[in-house]
C-alpha cells in the first residue's frame, strides 16, 4: 500500500507540474504534450515513454486497491470495539471512501482528456479542439459544472494525500519518535496542499478567463 502509494505521489507531482505549463500558454503546453509522445525517440517509439509509464501505473493501481480492500477487511475482521477517537475513525473512513472517488473521477478523468477526448463544452466540438491538448482543457474548464467536479476531486485527492503520505512514512518505519512523527504529518499536509492548488490553479485561470 505504502510503496504503490508513494509511486502515485511520484506521478501526481509531475502531472501537477505539467498542467502549470497551461499558464504559459496554448504553444507551450502543446509542446510539453508532445514532448511526451516524443520523449526517448529513437530508441523508444513514438508514445513509449507514455505506454511504459501507463503499464506501471496501471499495475501499482491494481496493487493498491488491492491492498486497500485487504486492509480493509483485515480492520474489519479485527476490530472488537468502536474506535476510541471519532476523528480516528472518520479518517480512517475518508480514507476507503475518498479513495473510491478518487478512482471514479480517475476513470471519467481518462475518459475525458485521454482516452475518448470528450469536449463536454457545447461551443466547443470538432477535430481542431478535441485533437489539440490546449484546446480541450481550455473548452472543458470553461464548463462551470465541470470545473466544480473537478476543484472536489482535488479536494478529495489533497485529503487523501495528507493522511496516505503520513501513513506511508509510518509504515516505513519514519515516525519512530515524537519529532519524527510531527515531520511526518507535516509533510503529509505540506505535500497534499502544493498538489491540491498546483492542479486547481490553471482551471480556475480558464474559468475566470484570466488565461
Amino acid at each position: 500500500m505504502a510503496a504503490t502509494g508513494l509511486v502515485f505521489v511520484g506521478f501526481v507531482l509531475l502531472h501537477m507540474y505539467g498542467n502549470l505549463k497551461l499558464l504559459s500558454g496554448e504553444e507551450s503546453f502543446n509542446t510539453y504534450a508532445e514532448h511526451l509522445r516524443t520523449f526517448g525517440e529513437p530508441i523508444l517509439p513514438r508514445g513509449g515513454l507514455l505506454w511504459i509509464l501507463r503499464v506501471v501505473l496501471i499495475l501499482c493501481l491494481v496493487g493498491h486497491f488491492y491492498a486497500g480492500m485487504k486492509l480493509w477487511g483485515l480492520a474489519g475482521n479485527a476490530r472488537r470495539t468502536r474506535y476510541s477517537a471519532a476523528r480516528t475513525a472518520m479518517r480512517t473512513k475518508w480514507m476507503r471512501w475518498g479513495g473510491i472517488a478518487v478512482l471514479l473521477f480517475l476513470i471519467w478523468h481518462l475518459l475525458e482528456f485521454t482516452i475518448v477526448k470528450i469536449s463536454v463544452n457545447p461551443d466547443a466540438q470538432g477535430a481542431d479542439v478535441v485533437n489539440n491538448p490546449y484546446r480541450l482543457v481550455e473548452a472543458s474548464f470553461q464548463v462551470p459544472w465541470l470545473t466544480i467536479v473537478y476543484l472536489l476531486a482535488m479536494g478529495a485527492l489533497g485529503l487523501h494525500l495528507a493522511h496516505g503520505t503520513f501513513s506511508a512514512q509510518q509504515t516505513l518505519g519514519w515516525t519512530s519518535s515524537p519529532a519524527a512523527y510531527g515531520r511526518a504529518k507535516a509533510i503529509g499536509y505540506t505535500l497534499a496542499a502544493v498538489i491540491a492548488v498546483g492542479f486547481i490553479i490553471p482551471p480556475l485561470a480558464i474559468l475566470f478567463g484570466l488565461i
